[in-house]
């Protein structure tokens, strides 16, 4: 199996993500994901933590403009219009199934873990749960992946050529 593409993380981009989350970073396999600036913006988290814990969240956006931008969103109830596209367009659901078989992919190159199996993350493959983690695959994978992913990014103010 192959890996998806991401930047092996230097020593600089763990303290800056690590800076970014107001916390250590854990498990960061990857940059998966700059802004135009070349800071971290999304990171390939690993399915496991080092403390053992399963992660399902592969790609997390890190980014505190990226993530402030998912929360204003999420703020105005946008996932509620999400899902309600979602459950009327066909073609919709039909590609964000495949967002969310590509988005375990993408996990189990790293690494498979049992009590992840079948689950990706932000609600796929039948609702829209967290914009950031939608963001982060649309980031991460570029544009025409995740649609739900790409929508938010579209509405939500925030590129990362502006950063």
């Amino acid at each position: 199996m192959s890996r998806p593409p991401y930047d092996a993380p230097t020593p600089a981009d763990i303290e800056a993500v690590s800076a970014q989350l107001a916390r250590e970073a854990r498990g960061v396999v990857g940059i998966a994901a700059r802004t135009s600036a070349g800071e971290p913006t999304v990171v390939a988290t690993a399915p496991r933590l080092p403390d053992g814990s399963p992660f399902p969240t592969f790609y997390y956006l890190s980014h505190p403009e990226a993530v402030a931008a998912a929360s204003r969103l999420e703020a105005v109830g946008v996932m509620n219009e999400f899902n309600d596209m979602l459950a009327e367009d066909e073609d919709m659901r039909a590609q964000y199934q495949l967002a969310h078989e590509a988005y375990i992919a993408d996990r189990d190159s790293v690494g498979e873990v049992p009590e992840l199996a079948g689950i990706s993350a932000g609600g796929m493959p039948t609702r829209v749960k967290c914009l950031h983690a939608l963001m982060g695959h649309a980031l991460a994978a570029g544009p025409g992946v995740n649609p739900i992913g790409d929508l938010a990014l579209e509405r939500c103010g925030w590129s990362p050529n502006a950063s």
